[in-house]
């Protein structure tokens, strides 16, 4: 997993093309006018999921991992954190759904406060768990770019 500031985001071209190609439309595009939904950037190899919420307390917070998709999560505007661990052999607790690319456990993480201009990148052995509360909580506006293995 990769947790940094998109200003830093350039030194990431060296994970490869489609990665570069995610970061590059993150750094490049005006979200201020983009609405929830979800966007195309190379057919199913690389597309955004803009999305817009408020944060929740952790325990409604799902711990997941995918298979066949990097995750790029980007804040836009408002703060949550997001829960993290490394998945090391645990068993699910709720069996990979092939259709959506994800699985879910349930699995003590270590919290990371995210900001704005803040993002993740999470590999198929990264568990996350995103979406949750910084003491009261807040909208979040957020862009998980899917990068296809």
């Amino acid at each position: 997993m990769i947790i940094d500031q998109l200003k830093n985001s350039g030194t990431y071209a060296v994970l490869g093309e489609r990665i570069a190609i995610a970061l590059k439309y993150i750094s490049e595009t005006d979200f201020s006018a983009v609405e929830p939904g979800k966007y195309p950037i190379d057919g199913d190899l690389i597309y955004a999921a803009v999305s817009e919420y408020h944060t929740k307390p952790v325990s409604e917070c799902k711990i997941e991992a995918h298979k066949k998709y990097i995750d790029v999560q980007y804040i836009i505007s408002g703060k949550e954190t997001m829960g993290v661990t490394l998945l090391n052999g645990q068993v699910p607790s709720v069996p990979y759904n092939e259709e959506k690319d994800c699985v879910f456990y349930d699995e003590p993480t270590s919290p990371v406060n995210f900001e704005a201009g803040m993002f993740a990148v999470y590999f198929p052995q990264d568990l996350h768990q995103p979406c949750i509360s910084i003491g009261k909580g807040c909208m979040v506006k957020k862009v998980v770019v899917k990068v296809r293995l």
